[in-house]
């Protein structure tokens, strides 16, 4: 069997593909699989890296601003699907999987129209537009959050099949994880973060927060910068006396994340589909700052569904500063009952089984 996975764009998009693709060697140990992505997204870099063939497609998407741009994008939404359908016939694949963004858009629209099984899978709780436009096209649309379903037309329903998000077990228990970093039972670990590149207001908000409650003791927190922001907000941790303090670490980067993960009693994040399906894995007790530079606002959406379910805290980055940030994690540092029922209720949204259950319906097409 011969499969080709489209997205880019992004790692939210890629990493899910590389996933599927993983999982489907598994299952089909003879299985055949290639990629199709643009030449500029992160999947250049990521695709090769993980062992599979990139195809590329001239496609752009569009922008949330008037711009000159989108008359190009609009452009290429149409060329790009005669481009890819030479994709398709040079490949011949069985099944085409589309994991979002508009780079998944012209394999997925070309190999619908030339009759072959496709599957798209979307990550955030409100789809993105690719994902409703190649909803009418395709034969199964493969969704994370049953929030998703009314977003949808009605003729699509019978399609969707809520499977979650296909992310890696974490391999840390609680208990081994704060082991391996000397935290005690009785001690509040805060993980904080922006992204690997960082974000401008995510590292002012902690760092603000961290200097108020640095005479706490009772509070460990490690916080990663992003390599963007390193130099400047090394040198203000440096400036509030962070760096001295015992049980605050300023890191560039977090190489051991899904042990972070396993350690952190709070954790101070993005609101990013992969993110959240991690730490809906774990249940964890979550504060999310959403990006406001993202498509459609698509990381607001996903935190908002979590926070009305009691599930997390959600500040736009514009309403947030230090005092708010610190005022709401030395809450939930002394508040037990209240940071575990939250976790709990993050527990409920997670889907550990993702990866099993979107490889199954891809089987299914495939008639296996």
């Amino acid at each position: 069997m011969r499969y080709l996975l489209c997205g880019g764009g992004t790692g939210g998009h890629i990493n899910p593909a590389i996933a599927i693709a993983h999982g489907i060697e598994k299952v089909d140990t003879e299985a055949v699989i290639e990629f199709a992505g643009t030449s500029r997204g992160m999947e250049t870099r990521l695709v090769p890296a993980a062992g599979y063939k990139l195809n590329t497609v001239d496609v752009y998407g569009f922008r949330r601003s008037l711009s000159p741009k989108n008359i190009k994008a609009l452009v290429k939404a149409f060329t790009s699907v005669k481009e890819a359908k030479k994709i398709i016939k040079g490949f011949n694949p069985d099944i085409v999987i589309g994991t979002g963004g508009y780079a998944s858009w012209p394999c997925v629209k070309a190999a619908a129209k030339l009759g072959v099984k496709t599957l798209i899978q979307e990550q955030n709780a409100f789809p993105g537009v690719t994902t409703k436009k190649l909803s009418k096209y395709v034969d199964t649309v493969c969704i994370s959050f049953d929030e998703s379903r009314p977003r949808f037309e009605d003729s699509v329903q019978n399609k969707l099949v809520l499977t979650g998000n296909p992310v890696k077990e974490n391999p840390f228990t609680r208990e081994e994880a704060r082991g391996k970093l000397g935290i005690a039972d009785d001690e509040i670990y805060v993980l904080s973060c922006g992204g690997s590149l960082g974000a401008e207001k995510v590292n002012e908000y902690c760092l603000d927060a961290m200097e108020i409650y640095k005479d706490n003791a009772k509070i460990k927190q490690i916080h990663s910068v992003g390599k963007i922001g390193w130099e400047e907000f090394s040198e203000v941790a440096k400036k509030k006396g962070l760096d001295k303090r015992e049980g605050f670490m300023i890191r560039e980067y977090i190489y051991d994340m899904p042990l972070q993960q396993a350690a952190a009693d709070i954790v101070i994040s993005r609101a990013g589909a992969m993110t959240y399906s991690e730490l809906a894995c774990l249940g964890r007790a979550v504060i999310f700052i959403p990006s406001p530079n993202v498509a459609e606002d698509h990381q607001y959406k996903n935190a908002v569904v979590l926070k009305d379910a009691g599930a997390a805290v959600v500040f736009r980055e514009s309403e947030l500063d230090g005092k708010k940030l610190a005022s709401c994690i030395l809450d939930l540092a002394e508040d037990g009952a209240k940071r575990n029922a939250m976790a709990e209720k993050m527990r409920s949204f997670g889907k550990p089984d993702a990866l099993d259950k979107i490889v199954c319906e891809v089987m299914k097409l495939a008639g296996k």
